[in-house]
This record gives structure tokens, C-alpha cells and sequence, in this order.
């Protein structure tokens, strides 16, 4: 009998390959939305609920308050970041004093505390201030440079006498007209929305010298010169400036401005009329009863 021969089978080779559970979970970690989610996302949810036990805790929150403001105190009040003083350049003693009651800072104040733009509106709100600008100097120094707004005509109103630029903008107030004889008087209501043509017409009429004692606003539509002597040149809604001239014109030739004349009525173009004064009316009728034309 024949001994059994026994063959022995080949081990089966390993295979490398990861099983289809693990092949899954590698494929789903290299996913973009995953990894930045275990980079960013884990340690920060760790850091916010690590975050929020410990704010909990009302007094940890007091504390961690204190700390902050402490620490903030502690850099914006250092001497290098403080402003002592208030410097203004461009305003009288008067404007001067407005607008540091207006901007109202107790000083010294920590800059980081300052809102520039906020004070130069505050400022500029001012009806004597036409611009101003607001910067920080070395120092500690808060600069501020106004251009004041400079008064051209006095605008005679209801609640007294005020003082406009050359747009009709208020600048100030007057007690009576003597504190600015040099300044041009405007009257009316309306007046003062027509300062550009007002002064037009005061320039025009300089050949008049000191006689000139204002304008007057007639019906928010049309100007009265008014000169001394009760005179007045009534000037039409169009063109006034034209018209004045013209009556300059004519006064130049004929004098007619030195003569009895009460109004120069110039509204119609067409038809420019002349009114004369009561003692000349008067005069002109004791002549004409003593020639015997009144009988």
C-alpha cells in the first residue's frame, strides 16, 4: 500500500486594497466641506462652548468687563493720546467764545473720545461760520479753523435789524443801525432771499453817493430805491438794474434827482413816469393862479 502524498495549497496572496467601509470613510474625509470643518469648525464650537460656560457666570462676566475697560482706559487716557486745549484761528473774541459754548468739551479729553467730523457740523452750524475745518496738532491741541461769514447788507425785518452775507445768509444781529453805518440797509419781507440782486443794485447807484438810504421789498417781487429828500425810484420786477441806470442816465443830463421830484416811477418800460414832491404841486398851482390859469 502506497504511502498518501499530501500537497500543500499556496497561501492565498494579501491584498492591500481597504475594505469598502474604510475605502468610504477615507474618500468622505479628504471631502473639502470636512476637512475645513475638523480645521476650523471643531476647535472653534470647542472654543465657543468652552466660551459661553464660562461667561455664564454673571460675576466671571463683571470681571472680564472690568478687565476690558481697564485696559482700554489704560491706553486711549496715556499723555501722548489726551487733548488739553482748544485752539481757534479765523474768529473774532465774540465767534470765539459760540463756538466753544456750542462744541461744549471739557478738557482734557482722551481723543479717542472725539468725533471731529461731529464738532466741525456743530461748528458750521453756526450762522456766522461759512466754513471750518477740525484737526488734532501735536500737543494735545484740537485746531480749529473757521472762515467767518462776512456781513454785506442789514436786512430791516418785523423782529428788528440783521445782518446777511452777500448769498442772504443770517450772520448776526444788530441793537440799532449805528453799530454798521457802512453796511447798505434792505427792508421787506422777501428781502432777504434777493441779497445778490440787492446788492446789484446798491452797486449801480453809487454815482449817488451818500444819498442812497436803502431798499425797499415791494410785494416779494420788485425793489423802491429810497434816497434822502423822501425821493424814491420805483424799479420794475425785470431787468431793475437796466432801469436804474437809465434814471442815472437821465439825472446825469437833466439833474432830475436834484430837483422836486417825489417818485421816478420806472415799472412800465414803456411809459417811465414822474411824480413831484407837495411843495412843488403847491408852487406849481400859487403859479398858475397868479398867471390867472386856475380861473
Amino acid at each position: 500500500m502506497q504511502p498518501l502524498i499530501r500537497f500543500n495549497r499556496p497561501a492565498a496572496p494579501h491584498d492591500p486594497a481597504p475594505s469598502r467601509m474604510k475605502y468610504r470613510m477615507q474618500r468622505w474625509m479628504l471631502t473639502p466641506g470636512i476637512r475645513l470643518g475638523l480645521r476650523i469648525g471643531v476647535p472653534f464650537c470647542l472654543c465657543f462652548a468652552i466660551g459661553s460656560a464660562f461667561l455664564a457666570d454673571q460675576q466671571r462676566r463683571d470681571a472680564l468687563n472690568l478687565f476690558i475697560a481697564q485696559m482700554r482706559a489704560s491706553i486711549q487716557e496715556r499723555p501722548e493720546f489726551m487733548v488739553g486745549l482748544m485752539a481757534i484761528d479765523g474768529a473774532d473774541s465774540n465767534l470765539s467764545e459760540d463756538i466753544r459754548e456750542a462744541v461744549g468739551l471739557d478738557f482734557p479729553i482722551s481723543s479717542f473720545e472725539l468725533n471731529l467730523e461731529d464738532i466741525r457740523q456743530t461748528i458750521v452750524g453756526l450762522d456766522p461760520v461759512k466754513a471750518a475745518s477740525v484737526r488734532i496738532r501735536p500737543g494735545g491741541i484740537l485746531q480749529v479753523d473757521v472762515v467767518e461769514r462776512q456781513p454785506a447788507v442789514i436786512w430791516r425785518n418785523r423782529s428788528g435789524l440783521a445782518m446777511l452775507d452777500e448769498t442772504g445768509t443770517h450772520v448776526g444781529s444788530l441793537l440799532g443801525r449805528a453799530e454798521r453805518p457802512e453796511l447798505p440797509v434792505i427792508a421787506g419781507e422777501g428781502a432777504d432771499t434777493e441779497v445778490p440782486e440787492a446788492l446789484a443794485l446798491i452797486s449801480t447807484a453809487r454815482p449817488l453817493a451818500g444819498r442812497v438810504r436803502g431798499l425797499v421789498r415791494i410785494g416779494q417781487r420788485r425793489w423802491d430805491l429810497v434816497l434822502d429828500r423822501g425821493q424814491r425810484i420805483l424799479l420794475p420786477p425785470e431787468a431793475p438794474v437796466r432801469a436804474l441806470e437809465r434814471v442815472l442816465a437821465l439825472n446825469e443830463v437833466q439833474s432830475l434827482l436834484d430837483r422836486d421830484v417825489a417818485v421816478v416811477d420806472m415799472r412800465l418800460k414803456a411809459r417811465p413816469t414822474i411824480r413831484m414832491s407837495q411843495a412843488a404841486v403847491e408852487d406849481w398851482w400859487k403859479a398858475r393862479k397868479t398867471n390867472g390859469y386856475g380861473q
